[in-house]
């Protein structure tokens, strides 16, 4: 699945909700679109054990039904966690997720990656260009650590990157500010952080 872009997965959802006789909402107008929301995109090659889905539902339905005929549709590699009933003000998922976190797993020996961290850290600015546009990838870099490990385990870094509009850390990007080849590294996303919100 760490291989299935953004749009793959949207689609893949609305497959799978189909399946499962999900009653999705869809828009209106001459080309139909379904009423769902991912939390953040997904970049291709990473992993997550924390996205976040928002569902819209054309009628009420029991949720652990929702959840028992979701199980049973799903695709290999996707697994539910929890579903819950939002309040029907709450803000788009996108514009809720200030942050997030990641654990990169090192498949071979890096050198002098504590020293590379901390070059890092202390760059005042570290300009970077992505798709034609310019930004400070250090502004959007709130921590970096190592993960103590025992010496038969391989080493793991841990990352918190903000989201904001406009720009949004990626552990990609902060991999190649350390010159470290995405192909030596196996990233998870573990976690979104949102905005507080209270109805």
């Amino acid at each position: 699945m760490r291989f299935i872009g953004h749009l793959d997965l949207f689609k893949t959802w609305e497959r799978t909700l189909r399946r499962a006789k999900i009653p999705i909402a869809y828009s209106q107008g001459f080309h139909p679109n379904p009423r769902m929301n991912l939390a953040s995109a997904l970049p291709l090659g990473i992993t997550s054990d924390c996205e976040l889905l928002d569902v819209w539902l054309e009628s009420p339905m029991d949720m652990n039904v929702i959840h028992e005929n979701l199980q049973k549709a799903l695709p290999p590699g996707i697994q539910i966690y929890s579903i819950d009933e939002i309040h029907s003000q709450t803000p788009a998922l996108q514009t809720q997720v200030i942050a997030a976190e990641y654990v990169v797993t090192f498949l071979k020996p890096i050198e002098d990656l504590d020293l590379r961290i901390h070059h890092l850290l202390s760059c005042k600015c570290l300009p970077r260009n992505r798709r034609g546009k310019s930004y400070d990838l250090r502004a959007l870099i709130e921590e970096i650590s190592l993960y103590p490990s025992k010496s038969d385990e391989p080493p793991q870094l841990f990352m918190r990157l903000t989201a904001r509009e406009g720009a949004t850390g990626r552990p990609d990007d902060v991999l190649d500010a350390l010159g470290i080849p995405i192909t030596d590294v196996r990233i998870k996303r573990t976690r979104l952080i949102l905005k507080d919100f209270h109805p």
